[in-house]
């Protein structure tokens, strides 16, 4: 009996998933076999089959497969309902305890940064996104934190496929800007929005990363350009910087 046959019938499905969870491109049936050893119409199949159910995509129609919504609304639900989430909130809370201004951790959606957790700011004045909203990647801090992480090539891929809607007069529209500011914060670990997505607010985001470095979610919080300037987000991103880490750790540590 070879080590492929004693994976139960029910474990490849999900070994599969792990492998693309995993991995940072898209990728072909053959090369996740390699990883498996499986008989090579096996892989196929089962990779069609959660095409066609929604977890896996291929863009384009190309032969290699990558996460789809479906894998990412699971993986994002896991999160929430777990312990994890209750210390996250928790850390969350203190950030916002620190800063006086509401908190925001999103991961990336089809269609934006997609809010799972917020603590609001005890202010009467302040700018409602709810959990569940989702925000463009192009002029929000959260958003251009994620695109700053993608390689060089998948940024530009990406922002060559965003409608860079002008939401503001100072939301970036031109890619080749759009795309100078992402390598900026790359280098700099820390994202701005200067007003780009809504007039009188401005935000300031960190990453979370996996143990692998890899972009998980962005920590964040904004407010009204009456109570907090940009100057003030900067000097105090390290509370951010200290949270994402504090995150990372309850994320991905082990039982």
């Amino acid at each position: 009996m070879s080590e492929s046959d004693r994976i139960p019938t029910n474990l490849r499905t999900l070994l599969i998933l792990e492998i693309l969870g995993k991995s940072d491109r898209a990728m072909s049936a053959t090369e996740i076999n390699d990883q498996l050893g499986l008989p090579k119409q096996t892989v196929h199949r089962l990779c069609a089959t959660l095409e066609e159910n929604g977890f896996l995509t291929r863009p384009g129609n190309a032969k290699k497969y990558q996460v789809a919504r479906r894998l990412r609304d699971l993986g994002s639900g896991l999160l929430h309902n777990s312990r994890d989430h209750i210390a996250r909130h928790q850390i969350l809370k203190e950030v916002a305890a620190q800063v006086g201004e509401t908190v925001n951790y999103a991961a990336p959606g089809n269609s934006g940064m997609h809010y799972l957790d917020r603590v609001e700011t005890d202010w009467p004045f302040r700018i409602q996104l709810p959990i569940g909203t989702s925000v463009p990647f192009h002029c929000t801090a959260s958003g251009k934190t994620f695109l700053a992480s993608l390689t060089p090539k998948n940024r530009e891929a990406i922002i060559s496929s965003l409608d860079l809607k002008q939401m503001t007069h100072k939301t970036h529209s031109d890619p080749d800007v759009l795309l100078a500011e992402l390598r900026k914060i790359r280098k700099q670990g820390y994202a701005l929005d200067e007003e780009e997505f809504m007039d009188g607010m401005i935000a300031i985001a960190v990453p979370v990363v996996d143990p692998q470095g890899r972009f998980v979610a962005a920590v964040a919080y904004h407010g009204p350009t009456q109570r907090m300037t940009l100057n003030e987000a900067v000097e105090r991103k390290d509370l951010l910087l200290v949270a994402a880490e504090k995150l990372s750790t309850v994320l991905f540590q082990v039982d």
